[in-house]
């Protein structure tokens, strides 16, 4: 028995979807893997829960294993940041649409597809921001847009902020779970609220 073997590391999985309605499922379909990490969020930046404990979870030898490179990251320097960090640390980066594995090992060919085609996931996100902004600014002139649905009626806020001041500021994430929503949509209410 050779004892000098490194040990096969894990094929861990990282899937990301933009809302908590949409499906999951496909995106490591047909995949063997030992555990998978799923965020149901906005890939603008890496504050993403699942995304860091992944990230902290795997070690020298292990794979992750990713859909596509915009599922792991929507920024260029977000995606070569994560790669060359993890690769950094002996873990292999697998991404399956693109069908390109990175492993650390000075490859050009593959640092230039990672950088070109992140650009373009880069690139999209932006198109998609710049014709939702006109869309919208259009749908204005017409008289058509009404906005978001307010998350709280006004009463509500007013509760809000109320509960918040007695709190002094403190244990917010338990103030937006009881009021259903969202952190950021607290924080929202608050900078209005310090606006005025």
């Amino acid at each position: 028995m050779n004892t000098n073997q490194t040990p096969k590391g894990q094929t861990v999985g990282y899937i990301r979807v933009s809302s908590v309605d949409q499906n999951t499922d496909r995106q490591l379909d047909g995949l063997v893997v030992d555990l998978v990490f799923t965020d149901k969020a906005s890939g603008k930046d890496t504050e993403r829960p699942q995304l860091q404990a992944a990230l902290a979870h795997v070690r020298a030898g292990d794979t992750l294993v990713v859909h596509s490179m915009d599922r792991l990251a929507r920024n260029l320097d977000d995606l070569r940041s994560i790669v060359k960090g993890l690769t950094g640390r002996g873990v292999v980066v697998q991404f399956q649409k693109e069908g390109l594995t990175f492993t650390g090992e000075k490859n050009p060919m593959a640092e230039l597809l990672l950088s070109m085609l992140g650009a373009v996931a880069q690139f999209e996100r932006e198109l998609i921001r710049e014709r939702q902004r006109e869309g919208i600014a259009i749908a204005k002139t017409k008289g058509v847009y009404k906005g978001r649905k307010k998350a709280l009626d006004d009463t509500k806020v007013a509760q809000l902020l109320a509960r918040d001041k007695e709190n002094g500021g403190r244990n917010r994430a338990a103030l937006a779970k009881e009021f259903g929503i969202s952190r950021e949509t607290l924080y929202t209410y608050l900078k209005t609220e310090t606006a005025v």
